[in-house]
């Protein structure tokens, strides 16, 4: 299976000393073998004859106990193509009752259930079952994240929907292996570590990645013998629907796993306030985040773990390959519509090489193909929402405002969507609000910096610590910036190498705990210690 031989999928690697490769995602920058429909951002195309999308929409009602069911309140809200900005479908709008009823299944289906009793083999065997259906059923929740989402097809369906397979194959891994420890003690006692699941979880997704992001909750919480509650992203509640249908088939008892789309008002904070629920996980900014923290204390002092904001420095050393470095910096930049909480958005480049740069990374830009994100070898499609939309050009007029020198750019794209044109600024400084903010969207901010101190005191002068890049052929420069930059992850001659075992989370204003590998089976299990006297003991 694909999914079985790769274990990077969202990654971009560019060695100092290799050429450059573009065979993971085909699309990046290279003009030969283009659709004829498809017109780069120089030609100012415009979007026409948008694809059908090839998928129906089964699943629009909350899962609550195994069954899908309508809002109590009988409220349903519409969801969006991004391409047109047109209702695609009107969704169960969840509330403090939907909520109620799907914790009260998740905690039936923890205390009754057999989901917590079962072998971690039989649990085990579930999740592969449920990938599996997964590897069988791509091409429609591919398409039907495109649709819902407007991230390019490709990129969906040749990475994000393998990468989806690939980590509850690592889950499922897990399920057998988590246990406790037998420790020594200084006296007459038999002491164990038992490692034991932490009940119901309330889970919180975005909408950038509305699959990988189930993922990166869903599987860890199941694994350790959990029961869920998920609440989608408004944005975009389809293909977490759609693959919870696809758990209720592989097997998974009912209340297991329940998932309610709303308002975050409205669903989310009832959930992370909800006194039944025994741990919140929240992926989102960080103003949210904060939010989510406030009410899981002042409820019942709940867990809590947070995937939040960034602002990820970019460095490009003096001894740069600069043809290599553009490529990967605007690939760590443009990902996804700039719609990452890694993005690298702060783009530092040593004085020395910072013109040749600047002008490569400006080419880059207008050579970016822009479109129908159905249509094959569109890089970039639209932004998720007319306020996504607006806030990003909000912040490209407070660039020019800030005399900030507009590259590329710096407009919508088209007339219809939430279409947005590759935007590059020069002569950014650390004050600008576009070198300070998150801004989530194709906007690169390209800054001089002198020498390391000067750069290291720079990235670090920020209240987000989520992940940073660094290029260079110098390992004793690479050695230390990654241990002077207060990141999650740094990234070295690479960006947004995402396998299931590497931890990801972010120091600071980032968040708090860590996604996926080992590190994510801590956020849903406690440590028991057991403590039993020993009578005439043969050794201690």
């Amino acid at each position: 299976m694909a999914a079985r031989r790769i274990s990077s999928l969202l990654t971009r690697s560019l060695s100092a000393s290799s050429s450059v490769s573009t065979s993971l995602l085909p699309s990046l920058g290279k003009s030969s073998g283009r659709n004829a429909c498809v017109r780069r951002f120089g030609n100012a195309a415009a979007l026409e004859d948008l694809v059908v999308p090839p998928v129906q929409i089964s699943y629009t009602q909350h899962l609550i106990d195994g069954k899908f069911v309508d809002a109590a309140s009988g409220k349903t809200f519409p969801t969006y193509d991004p391409r047109t900005g047109e209702v695609i479908a009107h969704v169960a709008e969840g509330d403090a009752e939907d909520i109620n009823r799907a914790v009260a299944a998740a905690r039936k289906a923890f205390d009754e259930g057999p989901w917590p009793k079962m072998t971690p083999y039989e649990r085990s065997r579930i999740l592969l079952r449920f990938a599996d259906l997964v590897e069988k059923h791509s091409e429609e929740l591919a398409a039907l994240e495109t649709w819902n989402n407007g991230k390019p097809h490709e990129q969906a369906a040749k990475s994000e929907l393998p990468m989806l397979v690939r980590l509850f194959h690592y889950y499922a891994g897990w399920a057998d292996k988590i246990h406790g420890l037998t420790v020594p003690a200084d006296g007459p006692h038999h002491i164990q570590t038992l490692h034991e699941p932490i009940g119901v979880a309330g889970q919180i997704i975005p909408w950038n990645f509305p699959l990988l992001m189930f993922a990166w909750k869903v599987g860890p919480a199941l694994a350790c013998g959990n029961t869920i509650v998920l609440k989608t992203a408004e944005q975009t509640p389809l293909t977490a629907l759609y693959v919870a249908k696809l758990f209720l088939e592989a097997g998974l008892p009912p209340g297991v796993l329940n998932v309610v789309s709303g308002y975050g008002p409205t669903a989310g904070a009832p959930l992370a306030s909800h006194m039944d629920v025994d741990k919140v996980a929240f992926t989102g900014s960080t103003d949210t985040g904060k939010v989510v923290l406030e009410l899981a204390a002042r409820s019942n002092l709940k867990p809590v773990t947070l995937e939040l904001g960034g602002k990820s420095p970019f460095i490009v050393c003096e001894d740069a390959d600069v043809d290599k470095a553009v490529e990967l910096a605007h690939f760590a930049l443009f990902f996804n519509q700039g719609q990452c909480c890694c993005a690298g958005s702060r783009t530092y480049v040593h004085e020395r090489v910072y013109d040749e740069f600047l002008e490569k990374a400006k080419a880059r830009a207008l050579r970016r193909v822009v479109g129908d994100p159905f249509k094959k070898g569109v890089e970039q499609g639209p932004q998720i929402d007319s306020e996504q939309f607006e806030k990003v050009l909000r912040y490209i007029r407070a660039g020019k405002e800030s005399k900030a020198s507009l590259e590329c750019g710096g407009d919508r794209f088209g007339t219809k969507g939430y279409f947005i044109q590759p935007t590059v600024f020069s002569n950014v400084t650390d004050d600008m609000l576009i070198a300070q903010d998150e801004i989530f969207g194709p906007v690169q901010s390209i800054l001089k910096f002198k020498d390391l101190d000067d750069v290291i005191r720079r990235a670090n002068t920020t209240r987000y610590g989520l992940a940073a890049g660094v290029f260079t052929r110098n390992i004793d420069t690479a050695n230390t910036l990654t241990r002077a930059l207060r990141a999650g992850t740094v990234w070295v001659n690479c960006f947004d190498v995402f396998d299931a075992a590497i931890p990801f989370g972010g120091y600071k204003m980032s968040g708090i705990g860590r996604e996926k590998g080992i590190y994510s089976l801590h956020n849903y299990l406690q440590v028991k210690a057991v403590v039993t006297p020993l009578k005439n003991p043969a050794w201690l």
